[in-house]
């Protein structure tokens, strides 16, 4: 027995300069210093680059995630403006702005439910007839061009504006989306500080402080944000109904309606809706399309010169050229919902990358003149 645990002894302390199996270097063993910390860098671009081929797999469900995160600034920002005439607990003013919701949903499908359904129905068959008319026209003024591309025209032009048209009650073509970013933004709003911490737990000690003004900056961003674009929709829509209404142009309600709703699409929506508007005004007459015509312009020049101008001073500097990029890569890649999404994305991924340049401006002031980052203490 006792040479038995001798020979196991020996075995577990080999003596030095001796290797056994068990202590040997395995094939992932990397004795080389430099090879070692360059195979560490190695896989750390490995695993951002899963992550990205991850997010992109899950670009849907993020995006959706995403708008909860907008739909809840957007009760909070309702909330806050609501606090400044009703003080009291900050639970019952987001039920208020909820019921608000809720209450104007409920009268725009009971009460021009059936009106603007049967609008829309119309819509395709009017967008038709005329291209056929613009069709006639050209073929009279020398300008040939074929049937299958103005057909062609308006079917792209139907398939853009059916998605809108369907998402007119909120439920239409989308219900378990919207329904969906509902919950997440009613959960987000209602104990933020959860998931601000939480998301701030992810990061080091020494970043976090950083991280949660970013996010102050972020929401307070997203939220005059979103307070421009409801204004802009608000106004415009209206206006829009309103002065088509009093000329009797056919579907006034259904134009002011999708009006107000491509404001949410900077850039892209106001030129959908006044090419939708005209159309529909032609269907009834020279006069009536150029009727319409005036309408578009005086209500995009009113909007563009003083209720943009107003709003702009408060709400995210977003170059326009930069988000109708942005809406031409989400909306190709993930349908209209990149499409709604993309200028709050850019903005939001605008102050990240500004923060982190004020970060870097002082931590280049903190290091001394001559002194590399490096060596600073």
């Amino acid at each position: 027995m006792s040479d038995s645990a001798d020979t196991i002894s020996v075995s577990a302390n080999p003596p030095p300069g001796g290797t056994t199996k068990s202590n040997a270097p395995g094939p992932t063993d990397i004795t080389d210093h430099t090879v070692r910390q360059e195979a560490k860098k190695a896989f750390v671009w490995i695993g951002i680059a899963a992550l990205v081929v991850l997010a992109v797999f899950l670009a849907q469900p993020l995006l959706v995630i995403f708008g909860g995160v907008v739909f809840a600034s957007l009760i909070e920002g309702g909330q806050r403006l609501l606090g400044r005439i009703l003080p009291g607990p900050r639970a019952l003013r987001i039920a208020l702005v909820l019921l608000a919701a809720v209450g104007f949903l409920v009268w725009l499908g009971y009460f021009a439910g059936n009106q603007i359904a049967a609008q829309a129905a119309q819509f395709p068959h009017i967008i038709q007839g005329q291209a056929q008319r613009t069709l006639t026209w050209l073929h009279g003024h020398g300008i040939n061009v074929g049937q299958a591309d103005v057909s062609k025209i308006a079917e792209q032009v139907i398939g853009g504006v059916g998605p809108v048209t369907q998402a007119l009650g909120g439920i239409f073509g989308g219900f378990t989306t919207f329904f969906l970013i509902v919950i997440l933004g009613i959960y987000f709003v209602l104990e933020p500080d959860i998931y601000r911490r939480g998301f701030a737990w992810l990061f080091p000690l020494d970043r976090r402080p950083h991280f949660q003004v970013t996010l102050q900056r972020m929401g307070k961003s997203l939220r005059m944000l979103l307070f421009g674009r409801m204004i802009g929709m608000f106004t415009e829509g209206l206006a829009t109904w309103l002065l088509l209404a009093v000329y009797g142009v056919p579907m006034s309600a259904l134009l002011g309606i999708l009006t107000g709703l491509l404001v949410f699409l900077p850039n892209i929506g106001a030129p959908l809706s006044g090419l939708l508007m005209v159309l529909v005004g032609f269907s009834g007459g020279t006069d009536m399309g150029i009727y319409c015509i005036i309408v578009y312009l005086v209500v995009q020049t009113v909007d563009g010169n003083i209720i943009v101008p107003m709003v702009a001073k408060k709400t995210a500097d977003l170059a326009p050229a930069m988000v109708l990029g942005a809406q031409l890569i989400f909306g190709v890649l993930f349908g209209i919902l990149g499409l709604a999404l993309a200028d709050p994305i850019v903005a939001m991924i605008k102050i990240a990358l500004e923060r982190q340049a004020e970060r870097n401006d002082d931590e280049r002031d903190e290091t001394a003149p001559g002194e590399t980052p490096a060596l600073a203490t």
